[in-house]
């Protein structure tokens, strides 16, 4: 049978993208990754032939296309039931935040995108990003003192699937630099200095430069 393979855009940009691999690699899933640069003439054609949503991340599994990161994380969550939270009122919780966190802050996307290879402190702090900034720290305290006795992530000692959804958050706070709480600049620490995140990182940081897109490279004045 074929390997997995999930495809992603740019590791640099691309926050879906990374939310789709963290998913596969905290589900132990041995599967390959296959980059489709973004912004490119060809990207959209790329990736339509391998997407039907013309987006990015898509897994590829045992006949099955998969081009929505959630999905593809309660896909894998079928096989690695450890992604969620084992008690019924924990993993509804978590669940609830994860997809909270799929459908919302927009403003947060729009004023501070990621870059991973970017520092604009305290640049993009519109009213609506902040707003949704302090929803974040809040969702983080609640769910860390809630559930995550015993360890760094939201809801204890491993990384599961609702950090897999707040990862590229982090990423964008570590570039954008905005007020957070201690707690929640403990919780950034944690999940960006995790293995999986070092992988991704050093991936991004190996992309050729002919890959980087004047758009996401330019941060906003003031």
């Amino acid at each position: 049978m074929a390997k997995p393979v999930l495809y992603v855009g740019t590791r640099r940009y691309s926050s879906w993208s990374l939310r789709g691999w963290l998913a596969c690699k905290a589900a132990g899933l041995d599967f390959e990754t296959m980059c489709i640069p973004l912004d490119q003439p060809d990207t959209r054609a790329r990736i339509l032939a391998v997407s039907p949503t013309a987006k990015v991340p898509c897994l590829h599994i045992e006949g099955a296309v998969i081009p929505e990161s959630l999905a593809i994380l309660e896909t894998l969550a079928e096989r690695a039931p450890a992604l969620w939270p084992a008690d019924f009122r924990t993993r509804a919780h978590a669940r609830a935040i994860a997809t909270e966190m799929h459908g919302g802050f927009q403003e947060l996307r729009r004023a501070m995108w990621m870059n991973l290879g970017a520092r604009w402190p305290g640049r993009g702090q519109t009213p609506g990003a902040l707003a949704d900034i302090a929803r974040i720290d809040a969702i983080w305290r609640e769910a860390h003192a809630r559930f995550g006795a015993g360890g760094p992530f939201l809801f204890g000692e491993g990384f599961g699937g609702a950090d897999v959804m707040y990862a590229p958050v982090v990423a964008r706070f570590v570039t954008w630099s905005p007020p957070l709480s201690a707690e929640a600049q403990a919780y950034v620490q944690a999940v960006w200095e995790h293995p999986f995140m070092r992988e991704w990182r050093d991936a991004a940081e190996a992309e050729p430069a002919a890959w980087r897109t004047a758009r996401y490279e330019t941060p906003p004045e003031g």
